[in-house]
């Protein structure tokens, strides 16, 4: 069977190449004699393919070296947790951005921790935009203020980098690590569970400011604690070694393409083919304000519950899968992180226009 354009939101779609070379490399890596996923993570061949991951991902997305990159497991929704575990230290209190589904799991998991403030939501509208806010929304004690950068459900972004004074910003960068470059000193901190950009599920990604490790709060688990990690390197247990092997080889990809100013203009490149042809229609609708529009997750649907299945249903037979939205919001969503090609936007524009000839609205 010929590969079919994979729309998921993740996981999702790893380069072609990428898995052509660990393919080739399954059964004996580099001459080791055995698979990567079998090696021990105590080898010195293991520990090459560990530090050239993370060195790789610090060049690639331009890490400072104030900044230490921890791999770890349990999916940004750990972080969640993890987060005002270890950083709501001083004052306990803590600020929320809702622009969706992740950042408000994230507001409720604070909740448990300390004070918790939700700045600005756009709930109400059915996260249909990001919130805009000030510095002075936020409370200038607060011990950090956490964000969802992209909300992979809804198909917003952040259109801005909010300026939060000396308040340490926190954002979740799962469903859009990579796909372009990014001031990582305005961050305290960043986290980033891997599958829909950089690697397979599995792996988890914290980039954080050194200042800010260290004053975990006595009740931090140790797996969570995050200057544990970063003085072991990210080895006190076993880590999910196979996916960071992967994370490494799609690194090296993404600097083939040209690093991540290339990767943005692709990224941008596909995200205005499927907007344009939204925004020169009405069979589709488009549900998010044009300044919030995502360039890695485009939803959008047709006002009828049963033409939407049916156009999921049809989509799958042209090669075009993984196009259903969200459960919680229905209608269509087109993931189209940094390994879809352009020729699968294409296709499924094609697509797009030829389903809303065959199949009219009745109502």
């Amino acid at each position: 069977m010929e590969r079919v354009y994979n729309f998921s939101a993740g996981p999702s779609m790893l380069p072609q190449e990428v898995l052509e070379i660990a393919a080739a490399e399954m059964l004996n890596y580099q001459g080791s004699g055995t698979s990567v996923l079998e090696m021990s993570h105590r080898s010195p061949v293991y520990d090459g393919i560990i530090k050239g991951a993370e060195r790789k991902l610090r060049a690639l997305l331009e890490i400072p070296d104030n900044y230490k990159v921890l791999f770890l497991q349990g999916g940004a929704s750990t972080q969640f947790a993890a987060v005002p575990l270890n950083l709501m230290n001083g004052s306990k209190k803590a600020d929320y951005i809702l622009s969706g589904q992740f950042s408000s799991k994230a507001y409720e998991e604070g909740k448990k921790y300390g004070d918790v403030y939700a700045v600005a939501s756009s709930k109400e509208a059915g996260f249909s935009y990001v919130p805009r806010v000030k510095k002075e929304d936020f409370r200038a004690d607060a011990d950090f203020v956490h964000i969802c950068f992209n909300n992979t459900i809804y198909g917003t972004k952040f259109p801005y980098i909010p300026d939060t004074g000396d308040v340490p910003l926190v954002a979740d960068f799962s469903s859009c690590i990579a796909s372009e470059s990014m001031d990582i000193k305005k961050f305290g901190l960043i986290y980033a569970g891997a599958q829909k950009n950089i690697a397979p599920a599995g792996l988890t990604v914290v980039i954080v400011r050194e200042d800010l490790l260290g004053n975990a709060r006595a009740e931090t688990p140790t797996m969570l604690n995050y200057k544990v990690m970063a003085d072991s390197e990210s080895m006190y247990n076993t880590p999910p070694c196979y996916c960071i092997y992967m994370l490494g080889l799609v690194c090296d990809w993404l600097e083939k393409q040209g690093g991540m100013s290339a990767m943005k203009e692709r990224n941008q490149r596909k995200a205005a083919l499927l907007y344009d042809y939204l925004d020169s229609q009405s069979y589709y609708i488009a549900p998010v304000e044009k300044e919030s529009r995502s360039m890695m997750n485009i939803t959008f649907l047709t006002g009828d519950a049963a033409l939407d299945k049916a156009f999921v249903q049809a989509a799958e037979k042209e090669g075009l899968i993984n196009l259903k939205g969200h459960r919680s919001v229905g209608g269509m969503r087109a993931s189209i992180y940094n390994a879809m090609p352009y020729e699968g936007v294409e296709k499924l524009v094609r697509f797009m226009q030829d389903f809303a000839a065959k199949n009219p609205k009745t109502k």
